[in-house]
């Protein structure tokens, strides 16, 4: 730590959000609060962040003092809903969370069904963008309740899926199967002359294994029953986009986020895809708030291995060590073996936690949890300052 003695330690607090315990800056209040009952003198900063996940949009709006937007659009499963989006730079950007018309939280769990979920919705939200005059969107992916390829968004903007007869098909994605050509002629021309960034917080391909039904489709409802049928679909989305297009959307890196809406708006709309964090950390001016900064504290749910694929609090601990910053990890769950890459990012991992306890009773108590262990490396750090 840079000359402590001559000035309180200064704490940058930059969270991703807790999932299903906190968002990211409830996470990065509660960790300020119990640095600040500890004995620690010492000043933060909290600069909560997200990695393209649901949430990230909301994000980047607070952090650039961006307005709100309104629009009627429908959820994932038609259903007629308002939605909101921000708009930055004078109002030339618009700031899209998809989760916000076809996103999982929209959905009762009931009723989830991705066979027939669309995000239809999400690209209402973009046409009324457009009529804003915007000439850039930056679009969050996460937390969408679809696996239709973008196929939704595609067709609100003008594109046309047909089959036999040349008839638009209806029910999509699972009508995807019967894919015979899609037709282009109608789509929003105002798109072209628009910048288009997505930002995905996995690197997952398109299909396979690892693909966007398979890895995100239980989490969207899918049944073993219908998993098949959704990389079907996926499948002859992709082949039919490639006879026409020349692009395979299948080794897209990221083409698999969201259910495959990276890969249907970079082949169709031009998207440029980016990992979520570094643009976030990017816009958002992080390397200034570093730059006035001793000590840096970021956390998720979990951290493990996976988190060095991209995730938030690697995007953060990358960037500290760049400067020459110590990190400290908080999560809920860490591994229980000492893990040398991620000890090469993070100076100090600590699991929050503070007894054997369900799931749920742990997620109920991630506020409380954060503050006793912000108190905690509080006090930790006064106690080295004193033997500095």
């Amino acid at each position: 730590m840079s000359s402590t003695h001559n000035h309180p330690t200064r704490i940058l607090i930059a969270p991703n959000a807790f999932k299903h315990g906190i968002d990211a800056t409830g996470a990065a209040l509660a960790i300020q609060k119990g640095l600040q009952n500890s004995t620690l003198d010492c000043t933060c900063q909290t600069f909560p962040i997200g990695d393209g996940g649901d949430g990230t949009c909301e994000l980047i709006i607070q952090h650039l003092g961006g307005q709100r937007a309104t629009a009627d659009v429908h959820d994932a499963l038609g259903r007629p809903i308002d939605a909101s989006y921000g708009l930055i730079d004078d109002g030339k950007t618009a700031v899209i969370e998809m989760a916000n018309a076809s996103g999982l939280r929209l959905i009762k769990k009931s009723e989830l069904n991705p066979l027939i979920a669309s995000s239809y919705g999400a690209g209402e939200l973009i046409r009324s963008a457009l009529d804003q005059g915007v000439n850039k969107i930056i679009f969050g992916i996460g937390g969408s309740a679809t696996v239709d390829g973008g196929t939704g968004i595609l067709e609100a903007l003008g594109i046309r899926f047909l089959g036999d007869n040349h008839q638009p098909l209806s029910g999509l994605p699972e009508a995807l199967n019967h894919l015979t050509t899609i037709d282009l002629s109608g789509l929003d021309p105002r798109i072209h002359s628009c910048e288009l960034v997505v930002l995905c917080d996995v690197d997952n391909l398109l299909l396979g294994p690892a693909g966007a039904a398979a890895v995100f489709g239980p989490q969207k409802g899918a049944t073993e029953q219908s998993l098949p049928i959704l990389e079907a679909a996926l499948s002859r989305f992709a082949q039919t986009s490639f006879q026409l297009t020349g692009i395979d959307m299948t080794q897209l890196i990221h083409g698999g986020a969201a259910g495959g809406v990276s890969s249907g708006l970079y082949t169709f709309l031009g998207a440029k895809l980016v990992s979520g964090i570094d643009y976030f950390l990017e816009i958002t001016g992080f390397d200034e708030a570093l730059q006035n900064s001793d000590v840096v504290i970021t956390g998720e749910g979990s951290i493990d291995e996976q988190t060095l694929q991209g995730k938030g609090p690697y995007g953060v601990a990358h960037r500290a060590k760049e400067h020459g910053l110590p990190v400290i990890g908080l999560a809920g769950k860490i591994p229980v073996e000492t893990n040398t890459a991620l000890g090469k990012y993070f100076d100090a991992l600590l699991a929050i936690g503070n007894e054997p306890a369900s799931l749920e009773t742990a997620l109920r108590a991630t506020a409380q949890n954060l503050t006793r262990t912000g108190e905690a490396i509080g006090n930790l750090l006064a106690m080295t300052l004193l033997h500095a």
